[in-house]
């Protein structure tokens, strides 16, 4: 019955339902027509209630809340605009100096506001019109803004991360920790592309004239000083409280929600209206995440009621080549998939099918999680349903058409798969910054020692030397 109800779902899907309904609606139907034939008994449903406590129960989950808070917060306070114009100004020289600009601020607002829609739709107000006047090849400066965009999924503190270490049971600061260095590996191989076409053709990537560098020497850097210190102090003050032990995930949010109003009331942008509009969205986007959990676990609680978790494994068992037959099956399936559905659809869909495989296999959660994150970016880039595509189509001149777009991001998803491929080859650089991670432990090596207190090694002792005397003495006679 595993299969049917795999097919059902993958049914459900493409109809249009939405996803949470679609999940529960078929877990619930499955358990009845396994209490009709026999395959169930109605005692399975009895587990549901607590399954359900428990995610409304789950701590880690109110990160998602408080980091989605913060951004919406931090997009409002037009942090965005102050960086590109900064960063902007300091690479104005350089060839290709604002597409350079585009990606360092990219990865600065996902380090901080974490928000896809918001980084795509202020970069492509504010940078788009600046590089299309200087001469900047459109699908370049698509591609790049689109790009630089979707690094809030793999960039701590992703909801990403946190989805998916809840799915994988995996910590979630050393899901930070881990994604820290391929985050950087990707920034960098952005740069370099750009760097390889400012080398090979110089005029779709040309520095800004002297006239639009407004900026200058002192001047200059005490502007970037103000507008890159309060962010970068809110990074330390969420991800370093996290990394160095100090704060959990959860309350890491909670101080960068705090932070974010700090520094929204700094700049006289807090009002009743900004805290509104992040409340409703924050709602919005929490509810639908609980939701999906809930749909999730009623189906995966009837799938594994009817052996699919054991299915699941059988077909992966007949993918030849072992643990690596097994990753690239896997992000194919993900990068395929990523095409037509949401993110959170495959985390909280197929994840779970997949985790038992992996564990079997004695792969990493940590790096299998940021494996998984590396690959799931790319679906916000690949059309046709790439919302990075929509949102930059949403905001981009009327001279940009749809498919330059389109075209102009292909490159970019190709370096995100060579990413992806530096992730999968090397797994080590998920644990660089995981040094306080568990190590792990050889059961057969373990040795337990139980001491008795002293005032009983004393009584022991006592007892041994009369009975050794009483023993000596009958000897002697």
């Amino acid at each position: 019955m595993a299969p049917l109800m795999f097919v059902m779902l993958a049914a459900l899907l493409l109809l249009g339902y939405p996803v949470a309904f679609a999940l529960a609606a078929n877990g619930i139907l499955f358990a009845f027509i396994g209490f009709e034939l026999g395959m169930l008994q109605p005692e399975l449903m009895q587990a549901l209630p607590q399954r359900l406590f428990g995610i409304m129960s789950n701590q880690l989950l109110m990160a998602i809340p408080f980091f989605t808070f913060m951004g919406i917060v931090l997009e409002r306070t037009g942090m965005a605009e102050d960086l590109l114009d900064t960063v902007g100004q300091l690479f104005g020289p350089v060839r290709g100096g604002v597409a350079y600009a585009v990606i360092l601020v990219g990865a600065l607002l996902a380090a901080t506001t974490g928000v896809i829609a918001a980084s795509v739709i202020a970069m492509g107000l504010i940078s788009l019109p600046v590089m299309m006047r200087y001469g900047y090849d459109q699908r370049l400066a698509s591609g790049v803004i689109c790009a630089s965009g979707t690094l809030a999924q793999i960039v701590p503190p992703s909801i990403v991360l946190i989805v998916l270490a809840d799915v994988l049971g995996a910590s979630v600061g050393d899901m930070y920790a881990g994604a820290v260095v391929p985050g950087l590996v990707l920034v960098a191989l952005l740069m370099g592309y750009v760097l390889v076409v400012s080398v090979v053709r110089p005029a779709a990537v040309p520095a800004l004239p002297p006239q639009a560098r407004t900026l200058r020497g002192t001047a200059l850097y005490r502007h970037a000083a103000l507008a890159m210190v309060p962010p970068l102090v809110l990074i330390f003050l969420v991800l370093g409280t996290i990394f160095l032990g100090i704060a959990t995930p959860t309350e890491g949010g909670a101080m960068g929600a705090v932070g974010a109003l700090g520094l929204a009331l700094a700049k006289r942008r807090l009002t009743w209206k900004l805290l509104e509009q992040a409340m409703d969205q924050t709602a919005k986007l929490t509810t639908f995440v609980m939701f999906i959990l809930v749909g999730s676990t009623i189906f995966a609680l009837v799938f594994r009621a009817v052996d699919g978790d054991l299915w699941v494994e059988q077909l992966f068992g007949l993918v030849p080549g072992g643990v690596v037959g097994f990753l690239l099956v896997v992000n194919l399936l993900v990068f395929v998939l990523g095409f037509f559905i949401d993110f959170f659809e495959i985390a909280f869909i197929l994840l779970p099918l997949l985790a038992p495989v992996a564990a079997k296999l004695g792969i990493d959660p940590v790096w299998f999680a940021i494996m998984i994150g590396m690959n799931l970016q790319t679906s916000f880039l690949t059309p046709p349903f790439g919302f990075s595509l929509f949102y930059l189509r949403s905001v981009a001149p009327k001279a940009i058409r749809t498919a330059d777009i389109y075209r102009g991001v292909v490159p970019f998803v190709g370096v995100q798969v060579v990413a992806l491929a530096l992730v999968v080859a090397f797994p080590g650089m998920t644990s660089l910054l995981a040094a306080d991670r568990a190590e792990k432990v050889d059961v057969d090596k373990v040795e337990i020692r139980l001491e008795a207190p002293v005032e009983d090694r004393a009584a022991d002792e006592k007892a041994a030397d009369d009975l050794q005397k009483a023993l000596g003495g009958t000897g002697g006679k």
